[in-house]
């Protein structure tokens, strides 16, 4: 028996209840869905920065979908196993103005294009980064009625950026209404924990995998599991951000790993906040040593050859 693909044709900028499935599923059923870039074709491999510069928000982030999952009702939860990628091998990263944590200290558009293979993304000239596909957007359709938007994460998932959403992890999201209505989008290249920049290694593909649905399995937000080597840390250089707000801290450890990119490497500071975007983890090292708090940005030393 032949597997589906939905085209990215079957594809909507927002979350409704009221979006008519583009196909029902019974559990268990293996799907490919075809997903688009987030620019949804606004950025393409001959693109200039003029492409960000005018880029209509309305079309970004598009989601393939929604697929109805015959039984799943409220109070259910759907299970996504994430089969495999099959990547499109070209990606663009962007700094976009008024996005991205550092929005105030990067005020002008941005635009940096990569090619990859299955192993690699030469990200610079000697600067190579491991080729990690993953879904950045995953979710289901929210009780609530109406238009929502795509953008921002939800507890039925959503925009979520999680980089472990890779081969071999199965997603679990809580179910709102009938049937679900999975959508999926915002395939990466590559991301570093946070996507600090705005935009990762963004880059269309055709995604594979097992829609499963568990009974009466109420949760609140979603779940992920995760194979093993998904979290493997090898050599680093971490930079910190210290004090009494997260967010904050977060911006101070970016900083300073720009810095150090910057003299070190000797990056420009665009390509080093971006390079912060795809391959640096933001981490919270310490959340409980009153006034105070620590984020890491942690650095793989192996990018560079």
């Amino acid at each position: 028996m032949s597997t589906p693909t939905l085209h990215c044709r079957s594809r909507h900028f927002h979350w409704d209840n009221a979006e008519p499935p583009a196909l029902e599923l019974e559990p268990g059923a293996v799907i490919e869905l075809e997903v688009l870039e987030a620019s949804a074709g606004q950025v393409t491999r001959g693109s200039g920065v003029s492409a960000i510069a005018a880029l209509d928000f309305g079309r970004v982030n598009p989601v393939t979908g929604p697929l109805f999952v015959k039984g799943a009702e409220p109070g259910d939860s759907i299970c996504v196993e994430l089969l495999g990628f099959e990547p499109s091998g070209w990606g663009w990263t962007a700094i976009i103005p008024g996005f991205g944590l550092l929005a105030q200290d990067f005020p002008q558009p941005f635009l940096h294009l990569t090619q990859y293979d299955r192993e690699h993304i030469e990200f610079l000239p000697g600067v190579l980064l491991p080729t990690r596909p993953f879904v950045g957007t995953i979710g289901l359709a929210l009780k609530e009625p109406g238009r929502h938007s795509v953008v921002p994460p939800r507890h039925v998932g959503g925009n979520l950026d999680c980089r472990d959403m890779i081969a071999g992890s199965v997603a679990q999201f809580p179910v709102e209404v009938s049937g679900g209505l999975l959508s999926l989008g915002d395939t990466h290249a590559a991301q570093g924990n946070g996507e600090v920049c705005g935009t990762a290694v963004e880059s269309g593909m055709l995604v594979r995998a097992r829609v499963g649905l568990k009974k009466q399995a109420p949760i609140r937000f979603p779940r992920l599991s995760v194979p093993a080597p998904a979290s493997a840390a090898g050599p680093s250089f971490l930079t910190l951000g210290v004090g009494p707000d997260l967010m904050q801290a977060a911006k101070d450890a970016v900083r300073e790993m720009i810095d150090h990119l910057m003299s070190e490497y000797r990056l420009s500071a665009e390509l080093s906040y971006c390079l912060c975007s795809v391959a640096v983890q933001l981490e919270i090292s310490e959340i409980v040593d009153v006034p105070n708090w620590v984020v890491a940005a942690r650095l793989p030393r192996d990018i560079f050859r």
